[in-house]
Protein backbone atom coordinates (compact mmCIF):
# COMPACT_ATOMS: atom_id res chain seq x y z
CA UNK A 1 0.00 0.00 0.00
CA UNK A 2 1.41 3.59 -0.95
CA UNK A 3 2.23 5.76 2.13
CA UNK A 4 0.01 8.99 2.93
CA UNK A 5 3.39 11.06 1.10
CA UNK A 6 3.09 9.14 -2.13
CA UNK A 7 -0.89 9.55 -2.54
CA UNK A 8 -0.69 13.38 -2.09
CA UNK A 9 2.31 13.83 -4.16
CA UNK A 10 0.77 11.88 -6.87
CA UNK A 11 -2.77 12.87 -7.03
CA UNK A 12 -1.91 16.68 -6.58
CA UNK A 13 0.83 16.60 -9.44
CA UNK A 14 -1.80 14.72 -12.03
CA UNK A 15 -4.74 17.40 -10.57
CA UNK A 16 -2.24 20.17 -11.34
CA UNK A 17 -1.15 19.08 -14.66
CA UNK A 18 -5.21 18.50 -16.11
CA UNK A 19 -6.18 21.91 -13.74
CA UNK A 20 -3.20 23.50 -15.99
CA UNK A 21 -4.09 21.91 -18.85
CA UNK A 22 -7.90 23.07 -18.72
CA UNK A 23 -6.22 26.52 -17.84
CA UNK A 24 -4.19 26.55 -20.64
CA UNK A 25 -7.40 25.80 -23.28
CA UNK A 26 -9.14 28.61 -21.81
CA UNK A 27 -11.97 26.04 -20.21
CA UNK A 28 -11.56 27.58 -16.55
CA UNK A 29 -10.06 30.64 -14.98
CA UNK A 30 -7.18 30.49 -12.87
CA UNK A 31 -9.28 30.71 -9.70
CA UNK A 32 -11.17 27.78 -11.20
CA UNK A 33 -8.30 25.67 -11.77
CA UNK A 34 -6.61 26.40 -8.61
CA UNK A 35 -9.72 25.55 -6.82
CA UNK A 36 -9.51 21.82 -8.98
CA UNK A 37 -5.92 21.28 -8.06
CA UNK A 38 -6.68 21.66 -4.67
CA UNK A 39 -10.37 18.97 -5.21
CA UNK A 40 -8.05 16.59 -7.14
CA UNK A 41 -5.26 16.68 -3.90
CA UNK A 42 -8.55 15.83 -1.62
CA UNK A 43 -9.88 13.58 -3.57
CA UNK A 44 -6.29 11.56 -3.48
CA UNK A 45 -6.07 10.59 0.64
CA UNK A 46 -10.33 10.68 0.97
CA UNK A 47 -10.35 6.71 0.69
CA UNK A 48 -7.68 6.54 3.35
CA UNK A 49 -10.32 8.36 6.07
CA UNK A 50 -11.29 4.44 7.22
CA UNK A 51 -7.77 4.55 8.62
CA UNK A 52 -7.70 4.81 12.21
CA UNK A 53 -3.97 5.99 12.44
CA UNK A 54 -3.91 7.74 8.99
CA UNK A 55 -3.07 11.28 8.54
CA UNK A 56 -5.72 11.74 5.76
CA UNK A 57 -8.52 11.23 8.60
CA UNK A 58 -7.28 13.88 10.78
CA UNK A 59 -6.90 16.11 7.13
CA UNK A 60 -10.16 15.77 6.51
CA UNK A 61 -12.03 15.88 9.69
CA UNK A 62 -10.98 19.06 10.24
CA UNK A 63 -12.02 20.54 6.84
CA UNK A 64 -15.50 18.32 8.11
CA UNK A 65 -15.46 20.77 10.78
CA UNK A 66 -14.56 23.92 9.34
CA UNK A 67 -17.63 22.91 7.04
CA UNK A 68 -19.46 22.36 10.22
CA UNK A 69 -18.74 25.84 11.44
CA UNK A 70 -19.17 27.59 8.09
CA UNK A 71 -22.94 26.53 8.52
CA UNK A 72 -23.66 27.24 11.89
CA UNK A 73 -22.01 30.93 11.28
CA UNK A 74 -24.50 31.07 8.78
CA UNK A 75 -27.76 29.95 10.34
CA UNK A 76 -26.05 32.25 13.88
CA UNK A 77 -25.98 35.12 10.69
CA UNK A 78 -30.06 35.15 10.50
CA UNK A 79 -30.98 34.34 13.75
CA UNK A 80 -28.43 34.46 17.01
CA UNK A 81 -26.55 37.32 18.14
CA UNK A 82 -22.66 37.47 17.42
CA UNK A 83 -21.53 36.13 20.38
CA UNK A 84 -24.16 33.19 19.99
CA UNK A 85 -22.89 32.66 16.85
CA UNK A 86 -19.15 32.28 17.81
CA UNK A 87 -20.13 29.36 19.91
CA UNK A 88 -22.21 27.69 18.13
CA UNK A 89 -20.11 27.90 15.48
CA UNK A 90 -16.87 26.83 17.67
CA UNK A 91 -19.49 23.51 18.96
CA UNK A 92 -20.10 22.80 15.68
CA UNK A 93 -15.92 22.46 14.83
CA UNK A 94 -15.71 20.43 17.94
CA UNK A 95 -18.26 18.31 17.55
CA UNK A 96 -17.70 17.36 14.18
CA UNK A 97 -13.74 17.23 14.62
CA UNK A 98 -13.73 14.99 17.68
CA UNK A 99 -16.91 13.06 18.64
CA UNK A 100 -17.65 12.44 15.04
CA UNK A 101 -13.99 11.42 13.82
CA UNK A 102 -14.02 9.21 17.05
CA UNK A 103 -16.83 7.42 16.03
CA UNK A 104 -16.32 7.35 12.35
CA UNK A 105 -12.70 5.16 13.22
CA UNK A 106 -13.91 3.20 15.64
CA UNK A 107 -16.80 2.09 13.66
CA UNK A 108 -15.14 1.58 9.98
CA UNK A 109 -12.55 -0.93 8.86
CA UNK A 110 -9.82 -0.06 6.63
CA UNK A 111 -9.61 -0.81 2.88
CA UNK A 112 -13.51 -1.84 3.10
CA UNK A 113 -16.41 -0.44 1.85
CA UNK A 114 -14.90 3.15 1.23
CA UNK A 115 -12.16 1.67 -0.49
CA UNK A 116 -14.16 1.17 -3.55
CA UNK A 117 -15.08 3.11 -7.09
CA UNK A 118 -19.20 3.01 -5.14
CA UNK A 119 -17.13 5.30 -2.46
CA UNK A 120 -15.34 7.68 -4.89
CA UNK A 121 -18.36 8.51 -6.47
CA UNK A 122 -20.38 9.29 -3.54
CA UNK A 123 -17.34 11.97 -2.51
CA UNK A 124 -17.53 12.77 -6.18
CA UNK A 125 -21.11 14.12 -6.07
CA UNK A 126 -21.12 15.21 -2.32
CA UNK A 127 -18.36 17.74 -3.19
CA UNK A 128 -20.72 19.07 -6.24
CA UNK A 129 -23.34 19.00 -3.84
CA UNK A 130 -21.29 21.43 -1.41
CA UNK A 131 -19.87 22.98 -3.88
CA UNK A 132 -23.70 24.35 -5.51
CA UNK A 133 -25.68 24.74 -2.30
CA UNK A 134 -22.80 25.80 0.85
CA UNK A 135 -20.23 27.65 -1.73
CA UNK A 136 -22.41 29.10 -4.73
CA UNK A 137 -20.53 27.49 -7.26
CA UNK A 138 -21.74 27.82 -10.65
CA UNK A 139 -22.86 24.35 -11.73
CA UNK A 140 -20.13 23.74 -14.39
CA UNK A 141 -17.22 24.56 -11.89
CA UNK A 142 -19.20 22.55 -9.32
CA UNK A 143 -19.45 19.55 -11.47
CA UNK A 144 -15.63 19.88 -12.69
CA UNK A 145 -15.05 20.01 -9.01
CA UNK A 146 -16.42 16.74 -8.20
CA UNK A 147 -14.95 15.33 -11.56
CA UNK A 148 -11.50 16.17 -10.08
CA UNK A 149 -12.40 14.59 -6.61
CA UNK A 150 -14.03 11.47 -8.08
CA UNK A 151 -10.34 11.20 -10.35
CA UNK A 152 -7.93 11.53 -7.59
CA UNK A 153 -9.44 9.31 -5.12
CA UNK A 154 -9.41 6.80 -8.12
CA UNK A 155 -5.84 7.66 -8.68
CA UNK A 156 -5.37 6.62 -4.87
CA UNK A 157 -6.82 3.44 -5.30
CA UNK A 158 -4.77 2.64 -8.52
CA UNK A 159 -1.63 3.56 -6.62
CA UNK A 160 -2.31 0.98 -3.67
CA UNK A 161 -3.03 -1.94 -6.37
CA UNK A 162 -0.13 -1.50 -7.56
CA UNK A 163 1.90 -1.39 -4.83
CA UNK A 164 0.64 -4.31 -4.25
CA UNK A 165 2.66 -5.74 -6.65
CA UNK A 166 5.99 -6.86 -6.01
CA UNK A 167 8.15 -6.40 -9.15
CA UNK A 168 11.47 -6.88 -7.48
CA UNK A 169 10.38 -9.99 -5.89
CA UNK A 170 8.32 -10.64 -9.23
CA UNK A 171 5.18 -11.66 -6.98
CA UNK A 172 1.81 -10.41 -5.66
CA UNK A 173 1.30 -9.35 -2.60
CA UNK A 174 -1.96 -10.43 -0.50
CA UNK A 175 -3.26 -7.10 -0.44
CA UNK A 176 -3.71 -7.33 -4.56
CA UNK A 177 -7.37 -6.70 -5.60
CA UNK A 178 -8.53 -5.08 -1.97
CA UNK A 179 -8.03 -1.67 -3.36
CA UNK A 180 -8.99 -0.84 -6.87
CA UNK A 181 -13.11 -2.40 -6.58
CA UNK A 182 -16.02 -1.54 -7.55
CA UNK A 183 -17.92 -2.38 -3.95
CA UNK A 184 -16.59 -3.90 -1.34
CA UNK A 185 -18.28 -7.11 -0.47
CA UNK A 186 -19.70 -8.62 1.20
CA UNK A 187 -20.67 -5.98 3.21
CA UNK A 188 -25.18 -4.96 2.31
CA UNK A 189 -25.49 -2.60 5.12
CA UNK A 190 -22.17 -0.35 4.28
CA UNK A 191 -23.07 -0.86 0.31
CA UNK A 192 -26.58 0.09 1.11
CA UNK A 193 -25.48 3.42 2.78
CA UNK A 194 -22.88 4.31 0.26
CA UNK A 195 -26.35 3.67 -2.20
CA UNK A 196 -28.27 6.34 -0.32
CA UNK A 197 -25.99 8.47 -0.36
CA UNK A 198 -25.05 8.19 -4.20
CA UNK A 199 -28.48 8.68 -5.02
CA UNK A 200 -29.18 11.58 -2.34
CA UNK A 201 -26.71 13.51 -3.66
CA UNK A 202 -27.29 12.48 -7.34
CA UNK A 203 -30.82 14.20 -6.89
CA UNK A 204 -29.02 17.58 -5.04
CA UNK A 205 -26.74 17.89 -7.68
CA UNK A 206 -27.84 21.15 -9.89
CA UNK A 207 -28.01 20.80 -13.75
CA UNK A 208 -25.48 18.92 -15.63
CA UNK A 209 -23.67 20.90 -17.92
CA UNK A 210 -22.20 19.55 -20.84
CA UNK A 211 -18.79 18.85 -19.33
CA UNK A 212 -17.63 16.51 -21.71
CA UNK A 213 -17.70 18.99 -24.63
CA UNK A 214 -15.67 21.75 -22.39
CA UNK A 215 -13.58 18.90 -21.73
CA UNK A 216 -12.63 17.05 -25.18
CA UNK A 217 -10.55 20.48 -26.20
CA UNK A 218 -8.11 19.96 -23.57
CA UNK A 219 -7.17 16.09 -24.80
CA UNK A 220 -6.74 17.23 -28.09
CA UNK A 221 -3.68 19.37 -26.75
CA UNK A 222 -2.14 16.21 -24.88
Amino acid sequence: MANFRTHIQVASAASGLLAAGLVWAGQVSLSEGCLLWLAGSLGGILPDMDSDSSRALDIVFRLFGLLGAILALLFGRQHLSLVDTLVVGALAYGLVRYPLCWAFARFTVHRASLHSLLANAVFGLVTVVLADRLFGLEPEPAWLAGLFVFSGAGIHLLLDELYSIDLEGRRIKKSFGTALKLVEWPAPLPNLLLLALLAGSWWLTPARPELLARLLPVFHIW
